[in-house]
């Protein structure tokens, strides 16, 4: 019998808003100032939500919220403000 691993996507286990913040809060714990790794996690909440919708919602292309959220690169802060408006996080 041999075992077969599957992927795993945070995105498809974070749909509650609560369950939401404590990812973000929990990432931004241990990301030791790691902006790239921020980007990362708000990509995450990003795809809970949509990317499409947020895309609508921020005014961005969706094409460039995957770049600025990939964790390869920093995004500017108002890409962040926009991003963290359109998923209701304070």
């Amino acid at each position: 019998m041999s075992l077969k691993t599957l992927p795993y996507d945070v995105a498809d286990s974070l749909q509650a808003p609560q369950a939401m913040a404590a990812y973000l809060e929990a990432c931004l714990e241990i990301a030791e100032g790691d902006a790239a790794f921020i980007a990362k996690a708000l990509g995450d909440l990003a795809r809970c939500q949509g990317m499409t919708k947020v895309a609508q919602q921020t005014g961005l292309s969706r094409e460039s919220l995957y770049k600025a959220l990939s964790g390869e690169r920093s995004p500017s802060f108002d890409t962040v403000l926009k991003l963290v408006g359109s998923l209701g996080l304070r």
